[in-house]
């Protein structure tokens, strides 16, 4: 057998369908990530389970007002409260708070009542309400206001978050996020 000068076959391993190929495989990739992230996000910022006990514990509560007074949760019970849990460097809990107050001044002779609960310092929020004064009282919730509405199921701890309480002291409603207009409307309904 005769041989001859070998010739070597060479191929090409990037064909013109394979970087094709490698990017549907990654936008599928991020897609896939894309979803998971924004399931993981809106699972983390809906109202979770009330802990047992969470009820209980929030009638028990005292926390100090701006001006120094003890303020009893105990003595809001027997009329409907909606408790607003807020601070001076969120953006929207600022931006409710008139939306609040206009509630509070126009259901009050309707029994409604309406506690705002600092998660803040107190010389912060001493300084905001000496500029822009509230109708409603406001207690001093400190970082133990974060343990508090995680146990009212808000366990990314995330602010403006509120809570309805109907007259028994029972919770009726929970709303994590900025309140509407809407959502004032609604919760009137519930005694």
């Amino acid at each position: 057998m005769k041989s001859g000068p070998m010739t070597e076959s060479v191929t090409n391993s990037s064909s013109p369908t394979q970087p094709m190929r490698r990017n549907w495989l990654m936008a599928g990739a991020a897609g896939a990530a894309l979803v998971a992230g924004a399931g993981y996000a809106w699972w983390k910022f809906q109202p979770h389970a009330v802990q047992p006990g969470a009820e209980g514990d929030f009638w028990q509560r005292s926390f100090d007002t701006p001006s120094g007074q003890s303020l009893a949760t105990a003595s809001f019970k027997g009329k409907p409260l909606l408790v607003n849990f807020w601070a001076t460097w969120c953006p929207p809990c600022v931006e409710e708070l008139p939306l609040l107050d206009g509630f509070y001044k126009q259901n009050a002779s309707n029994g409604w009542q309406v506690l705002g609960l600092a998660i803040d310092q107190p010389s912060a929020v001493r300084n905001f309400l000496a500029k822009k004064p509230l109708s409603f009282a406001i207690g001093l919730a400190g970082l133990d206001g974060t343990d508090l509405i995680k146990s009212m199921g808000n366990l990314s701890g995330a602010l403006p978050f509120s809570v309805v309480f109907g007259r028994s002291g029972q919770l009726l409603h929970r709303k994590m996020g900025r309140v509407s207009a809407a959502d004032l409307s609604q919760w009137r309904e519930l005694r």
